[in-house]
């Protein structure tokens, strides 16, 4: 593909350039240039590209891939404007190309990760929805309530999920969107241990929302967006609001499953910050970054070096999963009502089944 310079200088002399008969003018150039992947090629191929899958949803989030490769998502319904709907899962089959409604009402259903037994573990969240984890046995069909209340009070909403290689579920509990009373005194990171106990772990992260655990297990990541209120659509858009941290946080985790503060790897402000993020097999993260001024997928060094760019424009992306098996170089993408995929080169990291 020509290069914005030297497509200029052609277009001095000669007015336009006609390309298989289609004239291309500097700025579709620059367009085309800008929806392309870029930075480390043994990251994502500059020549990838971000497929669409699925456009039937109102808002989807919290993509996760079972064991036998099948792509599951959440469908936000927004209670507020989309006719009291309260929410979906979709199931989406990579073989055939086809999605169909796995649950619904899906308790609002947010983040999804399935555990080292193949069981889908959910975060619903708020607005008519469950505000609690759940766990299903894909073989029966059966769901538990895992944690359904923290020292007697509901959770503000459940948003994101890991899970580290001794069974224990981390989730995020902020509140975005919904009428339902705030029951706990602060936004924070819960564990939930194999034997049921519930445990507040992370208390100083702002307003967490996607989170994920190192490889290693040494390191839990967790993005904080902190939107400035606990209301979306309830709100005018005029209305002025304080904006929080908006940054992606490095904790040490310890055996015994506490976090400590590391530091900041990224800080967006003033821009919006990031929402979900998952990790492939070298613990290079791949964050869905909700910046206005450049949306897209930002994989990074453990270390908070940015390594490559999946651009999403014009849409904000929302959650990120990997496939397994044959498929476990593809990146698959929930942004807008839209579910996306683009084959990357590193392997995703899965728990090691059981």
């Amino acid at each position: 593909m020509l290069s914005t310079q030297s497509l200029q200088l052609k277009c001095f002399c000669f007015a336009f350039v006609f390309i298989a008969g289609s004239a291309m003018t500097t700025a579709a150039i620059a367009d085309a240039h800008s929806s392309m992947p870029s930075g480390d090629a043994s990251i994502v191929s500059p020549d990838a590209k971000l497929e669409l899958l699925f456009s039937d949803a109102f808002f989807t989030e919290g993509a996760a891939v079972a064991p036998d490769g099948t792509v599951y998502f959440s469908d936000i319904t927004f209670t507020h404007s989309s006719d009291m709907q309260a929410g979906h899962i979709w199931r989406y089959d990579p073989k055939t190309g086809t999605a169909s409604v796995f649950r619904s009402p899906s308790g609002m259903s947010n983040g999804i990760k399935f555990d080292a037994q193949g069981r889908m573990i959910v975060a619903e969240g708020a607005d008519f929805g469950g505000r609690r984890v759940t766990r299903t046995d894909m073989t029966t069909g059966k769901s538990e309530i895992i944690a359904g209340l923290y020292e007697g009070q509901p959770f503000n909403a459940p948003n994101d999920i890991t899970i580290d290689e001794k069974g224990r579920i981390y989730f995020s509990d902020p509140r975005y969107l919904g009428h339902e009373p705030i029951d706990q005194p602060i936004m924070a990171v819960y564990r939930i241990d194999p034997d049921s106990s519930i445990h507040r772990i992370i208390t100083d992260a702002g307003k967490p929302n996607g989170v994920a655990v190192s490889p290693d297990q040494k390191s839990i990541y967790v993005v904080s967006n902190d939107n400035g209120m606990t209301g979306i659509g309830r709100i005018p858009e005029e209305t002025p609001l304080h904006r929080g941290r908006m940054a992606l946080l490095a904790y040490d985790l310890a055996e015994d499953g506490t976090a400590t503060f590391r530091k900041v790897l990224v800080d967006y402000a003033p821009q919006d910050g990031p929402d979900g993020l998952v990790v492939d097999v070298d613990g290079n993260l791949y964050v869905a970054v909700r910046d206005t001024t450049r949306p897209g997928i930002c994989v990074y060094s453990p270390e908070g070096e940015e390594l490559a760019y999946i651009p999403t424009t014009p849409e904000l992306p929302t959650n990120v999963a990997f496939g397994r098996g044959d498929e476990s170089k593809t990146l698959y993408v929930t942004s807008g009502n839209s579910l996306y995929h683009i084959k990357v080169m590193k392997d995703g990291y899965h728990l090691p089944t059981q």
